[in-house]
């Protein structure tokens, strides 16, 4: 996997393949599964999507509030652009849907390794029962400062003027959110899981934002690859296997016919 910065690139189920590999001692063995998310999957939960006809990025120009560039020009905006989502998420009426809960579950009763690594900056996973989780892209209740760098959890509005509890300098605080052309978190641990990886699956992927799009070429060959879409991303020749579909529908029925196999 190469050091890069996030970037843009322009059937019938099958879900009996095998859910079991064999070891260098030729036992069978429940494979590690890596699972990684996109906007797709909190989108039944009334959050928008970004790529979308009617997504985020139909409203707003990328480049004038998610990047680097965008912030040092206007920050004033970027902050407006960021609160409005923080207090989208506080909404009562946003809530984990039934995908969020099934990749709960598979985590607590899989019997392998288990990693889910999202693109999402929500925090539905987690409110949804996932612990062994990595957010790359940064998280939206969370803040950082450019004159310590220390992060921390937020969730009031932020602003040029807020001061950082850390150091007690203003005018540095923006959110912990990856933009583009900014180095995704966690990349040398999700590089680790994927060479170990048996069973690599995405959902409610675009297959436009890399490196994520490129996970699945990291594990070609090697271990067993499904995605979980309301239809086919820009990657989708990539896997062995495809359900298009409804996160909230295909994904606990996946789970669930893979936790019962592993049982057998």
């Amino acid at each position: 996997m190469t050091g890069q910065g996030l970037s843009s690139a322009g059937g019938d189920p099958r879900l009996d393949g095998p859910v079991r590999v064999r070891d260098k001692t030729g036992m069978a063995e429940p494979p590690d599964i890596v699972v990684l998310t996109g906007a797709g999957i909190s989108r039944e939960s009334g959050l928008a999507t970004f790529r979308d006809a009617d997504g985020v990025w139909a409203k707003l120009r990328i480049e004038d509030v998610a990047a680097p560039e965008a912030f040092a020009r206007d920050p004033a905006r970027v902050h407006e652009f960021y609160n409005a989502r923080r207090a989208q998420l506080a909404d009562a009426a946003i809530a984990p849907n039934a995908a969020h809960l099934a990749l709960a579950e598979l985590e607590r009763r899989w019997p392998g390794g288990f990693l889910l690594v999202t693109q999402n900056v929500d925090d539905l996973h987690e409110r949804g029962g996932s612990r062994r989780l990595l957010h790359m892209h940064g998280e939206l209740r969370r803040v950082r400062c450019l004159r310590c760098d220390a992060a921390q959890a937020w969730d009031a509005p932020l602003s040029v003027q807020t001061a950082c509890p850390a150091c007690g300098l203003s005018g540095g605080m923006r959110p912990d959110i990856v933009w583009f052309g900014e180095m995704p978190y966690h990349m040398d641990r999700i590089a680790a899981t994927l060479r170990r990886c048996g069973l690599f699956i995405a959902i409610g992927t675009s297959g436009h934002v890399y490196p994520a799009a490129g996970f699945v070429a990291e594990v070609a060959g090697r271990a067993r690859t499904v995605e979980l879409n309301l239809e086919p991303s820009e990657v989708a020749s990539h896997f062995d296997e495809a359900v298009h579909g409804k996160a909230s529908e295909v994904v606990p029925a996946f789970v669930a016919q893979l936790l019962a196999q592993c049982r057998r």
